[in-house]
């Protein structure tokens, strides 16, 4: 996961615990929903870059075995 998106995930994180924090002081149920939600979505950004590594991963070790094999055959 790049620094990039892990920053802007903690940010979504954050600012929805915010609003689920100020929506639970106030009563204001669809602001606590929003900031529930925000939360959520952060979630889901961090699942997506942790897939994109371990996909990056694979196509490396793919590629090492691949290189390893082409050496054995030289």
């Amino acid at each position: 996961m790049g620094i990039e998106d892990k920053i802007k995930a903690a940010a979504k994180n954050v600012e929805g615990k915010l609003e689920a924090a100020a929506g639970e002081l106030t009563g204001d149920n669809q602001l606590k929903a929003e900031g529930q939600a925000k939360q959520v979505q952060a979630s889901a950004m961090n699942a997506a870059e942790a897939l994109k590594d371990q996909a990056k991963n694979l196509v490396d070790e793919a590629k090492n075995a691949l290189d390893s094999v082409k050496q054995k055959l030289d």
